[in-house]
């Protein structure tokens, strides 16, 4: 079978034999109604837990909007307008609106990529700014010890208003919701203190309920207070398939909720070789965010198996000290050790990719140089093909192979038992 993976702004081609293929994993087929703007005014029109969105806010009072920053696949300018007209509808004035680009710790847009982000019509209408790190208010500690300092023009609004787009998050459990305050629009030093949560067992994909890491965000975003959000689930091709609006934490859960019915897929067994691609643009532009297929794809493969992770990476690894522990460590064994021992963001995501080594052999099909890849413990391939090949010659002819062309969002679940 002709199965294409995302790749940067292409695609990669295999052909996987029928024989040798346990299935590709993409969306539960889940019937959908509205779609895109049309599905955003719907649930803006039947918010969850709050009144409308028109009758929270009011005239005179300042307006911040917190959206995702370039990494992320939130379509703002789809969002936006909605949101817009029910603001203005309640009388708020565009000078009182403020667009904010939560940047969590990347690094900052051009011009550009923030026009991009905020579509033509909020970029001609409301100032349109990204977080800033060096600026920001403090609301104190949660009990966890995660300083809560918030970038000023959010922290200092009458209103906060977030959007974003609800996927798989491999410490967070899923992406969207509170996140966008925590860590969207806090320092460096609150987002590592949080994600030093991250090695404790209930901090992974798929869980919210005793989630440590989860539940610490969440209070600092409490301590803060969000008015209303509009988070989404996009399907394979980015179109909104559902929008859920209102209460911060009751419109998430429904969203997670509908996620987990869209993008959960049931295995009965693991396989041998696990293909798996984040989609392409812009989820694969570094490592740095290639890494989240890289984790889902560790629940589908047998222990001693091939992931073929497959990422542009046209920026290189994406973060400085990710890529300082990448390119430093003698072996993947001892960036699980640092871990342990010097909680260090960036450095995170190096143990996690670690601790996948742990269990399968990665070959990286990617931009990157053949010599930086197996600086950094994978196996260079120029072409999905070329690695599907030699995986085969290496499992022998009843090798097992499974493709998950949208790997961040898809995320496999084994059965009880299995």
């Amino acid at each position: 079978m002709r199965i294409e993976f995302g790749f940067g702004r292409g695609t990669q081609v295999a052909e996987v034999p029928d024989g040798n293929l346990m299935g590709i994993l993409t969306a539960n087929d889940i019937p959908c109604g509205l779609t895109d703007e049309a599905e955003v005014r719907r649930a803006l029109n039947e918010p969850i837990g709050t009144p409308r969105l028109r009758d929270i806010v009011g005239s005179g009072e300042r307006i911040a909007i917190i959206t995702s920053d370039i990494t992320r696949p939130c379509p703002s300018q789809r969002i936006l307008p909605a949101v817009l007209d029910e603001l203005y509808e309640a009388g708020c004035r565009p000078e009182d609106i403020t667009l904010v680009f939560a940047l969590g710790s990347h690094r900052p847009h051009t011009e550009q990529e923030r026009r991009q982000l905020a579509g033509e019509r909020a970029w001609r209408e409301i100032r349109c700014v990204d977080s800033d790190r060096e600026d920001c208010v403090q609301f104190g500690t949660t009990e966890r010890g995660t300083p809560v300092n918030i970038t000023r023009v959010v922290a200092e609004a009458d209103r906060r208003i977030c959007l974003g787009n609800i996927e798989y998050h491999y410490f967070a459990g899923y992406s969207g919701g509170a996140k966008a305050i925590m860590p969207g629009c806090s320092t460096q030093e609150a987002i590592q203190r949080n994600h030093s949560l991250m090695v404790q067992e209930a901090a992974c994909t798929g869980n919210l309920d005793d989630n440590p890491l989860r539940q610490d965000l969440e209070q600092a975003t409490a301590m803060v207070g969000v008015d209303f959000i509009v988070n989404v689930v996009l399907d394979e091709h980015k179109h909104i398939v559902r929008a859920v609006a209102g209460d911060w934490i009751r419109a998430h859960r429904a969203g997670c909720a509908f996620l987990d019915r869209m993008y959960r897929k049931e295995l009965d067994q693991r396989a041998d070789i696990v293909i798996v691609s984040q989609g392409g643009a812009p989820k694969d532009l570094n490592l740095y965010q290639t890494q989240k297929a890289l984790d889902n794809a560790k629940h589908a493969v047998k222990p001693g198996g091939t992931i073929i992770l497959i990422g542009s990476c046209w920026e290189g690894l994406g973060q400085k000290v990710f890529e300082e522990w990448m390119l430093s460590a003698p072996t993947p064994e001892s960036m699980i050790e640092r871990i342990g021992r010097q909680f260090q963001l960036g450095g995170h995501k190096a143990a996690a990719i670690a601790m996948v080594m742990q269990k399968a052999e990665i070959i990286l099909v990617s931009d990157l140089e053949d010599d930086l890849v197996r600086r950094i413990f994978m196996k260079p391939a120029h072409s999905v093909q070329a690695a599907l090949d030699e995986s085969l010659r290496k499992y022998g002819p009843n090798a097992t192979v499974l493709a998950m062309p949208y790997g961040g969002s898809t995320l496999p679940w084994i059965r009880k038992g299995e």
